[in-house]
């Protein structure tokens, strides 16, 4: 399959590393034209120069932003006021005890991982519209479904992306435009890979064998019995992106590597 995305502007927040990055480098290889997104200048500006020296040729913006504000939406939307394709990759995670979980950690999450998709899916869906063509994408998780009892208020918001994708993809229903959310399970992402680093610096272990250390022991459902690589969660999100995809709306689509026990 050859997905040719030569023309599109494509808008992925919070994409100076992790999921983010490799969903960047995927639509700039894609022939996309990529705006990365990132809190500080030197977080952001490296992100694009790490894209630069991987995808020769590529055609990358910056736009330093905090999608954790109205505020900091506003500013983002400075830089990007009419994209193709929108990925809500923007969001914070964290364990913490429900008892002790109080009502501004709640916010902070609600803001960010779900605000901030609402404010800019208001925005740019006009445009898109308007086009005939568009893409949205929600990097949801796992744990929209599979609700972490340590992270109630992370999986609760991680559902609320979930219904908020399928509710637009009804909105615009007919438009040409889609919109869907990606499920990743447990991910070697750069996040992970933080969490890890005391253990593989005491084991002498990789972390792609942490990775399945920790899947066989805190997600035993898993079917592939490891943990995802930031590049497989991307490619379910490019191939969304694509005009290939262009029958799949309002869509959950999980790549947990089979951790959440459903058929449907």
């Amino acid at each position: 399959m050859n997905i040719d995305l030569t023309g599109k502007v494509a808008l992925v927040t919070a994409s100076t590393g992790g999921i983010g990055l490799a969903i960047a480098k995927g639509l700039a290889q894609s022939g996309a034209q990529v705006i990365l997104n990132g809190r500080s200048e030197a977080s952001t500006h490296k992100a694009k120069e790490t894209l630069a020296s991987r995808v020769p040729g590529a055609r990358l913006h910056t736009a330093i932003a905090d999608l954790s504000s109205a505020s900091g939406v506003d500013a983002l939307l400075s830089y990007a006021a009419d994209v193709d394709i929108l990925v809500n990759n923007a969001g914070i995670y964290g364990p913490q005890d429900f008892y002790a979980t109080d009502d501004e950690t709640w916010e902070k999450y609600w803001q960010t991982n779900v605000m901030s998709g609402v404010r800019l899916a208001r925005a740019l869906l006009p445009g898109m519209v308007k086009k005939g063509w568009g893409r949205v994408v929600f990097i949801s998780s796992e744990s929209a479904l599979n609700i972490p009892a340590d992270m109630i208020h992370y999986g609760v918001t991680k559902t609320a992306q979930l219904s908020l994708a399928r509710g637009l993809a009804k909105f615009v229903a007919g438009s040409g435009v889609t919109v869907n959310s990606v499920l990743p399970g447990p991910t070697l992402s750069d996040g992970f890979a933080a969490m890890m680093k005391d253990e593989m610096e005491k084991t002498g272990k990789s972390l792609e064998t942490l990775g399945k250390e920790f899947v066989m022991a805190n997600r035993p459902s898993s079917v592939i019995q490891r943990a995802a690589t930031v590049e497989e969660v991307a490619n379910m999100v490019v191939y969304v992106c694509s005009t290939q995809a262009s029958a799949t709306s309002g869509a959950s689509l999980r790549v947990d590597g089979g951790v959440v026990d459903d058929i449907v």
